[in-house]
């Protein structure tokens, strides 16, 4: 198949490229960028193989250019964001032009927009795989094995690390500017956001406190925060009781966030001067950060990565924890690297037909969770550790 990577030259389109590229069923790859010269010169790195590679100048901005190069490829895999001004567009480009689609959504706002185009896309015969990074992405997917398990659902977590040692993402930007992952934090951490509560998707304030006790003795206290997860999650589970994505991080950075998230709800900030503000840490706000941070519960022993479900089987209650089994994983430690390589596994799988169903779908509803890990296995070493607890002991507030 002839397949199109929309930003195909930055840091999570290169990896996804590049792993791309090693798939049997991908005959032709084309790396679209704006950036013409950094889309030749990962062109000129990739091993000659099976796959025929070029580069092509493409700016999403122009429609006639979207739908020429769309029209021309059988998937498209498309990692430019924002996904709140590029994500919609580009699918609604790709169902016209009856091109399967994947992506690295983690907004949540544009993946309900996106969802409402499920019936334009199954009449079109297109598959849409929204979100096939690592959260959401393995997340979701981690999900399924921890759901599989019980009879009946109630309450469903998924769970991501900050800054928790050895694993997370870096709040910082190289060079001391703000990039769009800063400034899409922001956006994640105030307003409201997506969660469910009592089996109904509402809106709430972000950074609120979820205590967890685990199976394996695991406990902890993690925030929530705007991500895809519970949207899509409660499509296609309808847990019975609550369900939100968390971020597992330190009483410090959850107490700096919290001050950053009172000033953008108050207008004191925009996201660009949250985002500048995160990415350099005025001394006042560290301070003042450090100060307020007994006031907030820390992660104790959560796993940095996760989904837990807490539900029935054979009527009694049951605890499900799924996780990677190394701690903390690899693969998280480049953030490229964890979302690059799942999108590439998730091509692989609409390549192969294994997750071809025409419509908009979230990971969980079409991608095959046992052999997603299986194929993971050579970035994830250890594969998926799934422990169970008798009990509901999951969502204490």
């Amino acid at each position: 198949m002839r397949i199109l990577a929309l930003g195909g030259a930055g840091a999570m389109g290169a990896v996804a490229v590049r792993t791309a590229a090693t798939l049997p069923g991908v005959a032709e790859l084309v790396v679209a960028d704006r950036d013409i010269a950094a889309a030749r010169s990962l062109v000129s790195e990739l091993p000659a193989g099976h796959a025929r590679l070029s580069a092509r100048h493409l700016d999403l901005t122009d429609s006639r250019q979207l739908d020429a190069a769309l029209g021309e490829a059988d998937v498209v895999l498309n990692t430019v964001g924002p996904y709140y001004r590029f994500g919609p567009t580009v699918l609604a480009a790709a169902v016209r032009q009856r091109t399967h689609y994947l992506d690295l959504c983690d907004d949540w706002e544009p993946t309900v927009r996106m969802l409402e185009l499920d019936r334009a896309a199954r009449e079109a015969g297109v598959t849409a795989v929204l979100g096939m990074g690592a959260s959401p992405g393995v997340s979701n997917l981690l999900a399924v094995l921890a759901v599989e398990r019980l009879d009946a659902l109630d309450d469903l977590y998924t769970a991501w690390p900050v800054d928790v040692p050895d694993a997370g993402e870096n709040l910082t930007v190289p060079g001391g500017g703000p990039g769009a992952a800063a400034i899409h934090w922001m956006e994640q951490i105030s307003g409201t956001v997506a969660a469910v509560e009592q089996g109904a998707l509402v809106r709430r304030p972000p950074l609120r406190p979820v205590t967890l006790a685990l199976p394996g003795g695991r406990s902890g206290t993690a925030y929530t925060v705007g991500h895809p997860e519970p949207v899509t999650l409660h499509r296609s589970f309808g847990p019975r009781g609550d369900a939100a994505c968390l971020m597992v991080v330190t009483r410090g950075t959850v107490a700096f966030l919290d001050g950053l998230r009172r000033d953008l709800d108050r207008g004191r900030l925009d996201n660009e001067a949250a985002a500048v503000a995160l990415t350099r840490e005025p001394l006042g706000r560290a301070l003042s950060a450090g100060v307020r941070s007994a006031a907030y519960r820390g992660p104790g022993s959560l796993p940095p990565f996760f989904a837990a479900a807490t539900g029935r089987r054979d009527g009694r209650p049951v605890t499900v924890l799924a996780r990677p089994t190394e701690d903390p994983p690899r693969l998280l430690a480049d953030m490229a690297l964890a979302t690059g390589v799942p999108l590439a596994l998730g091509l692989a799988q609409v390549l192969d037909g294994t997750a071809r169903r025409p419509g908009v779908h979230p990971p969980e509803a079409v991608i095959d969770a046992a052999r997603f890990f299986r194929d993971l296995g050579p970035y994830s070493p250890g594969g998926v550790t799934i422990e169970e607890s008798a009990g509901e002991c999951v969502g204490e507030a």
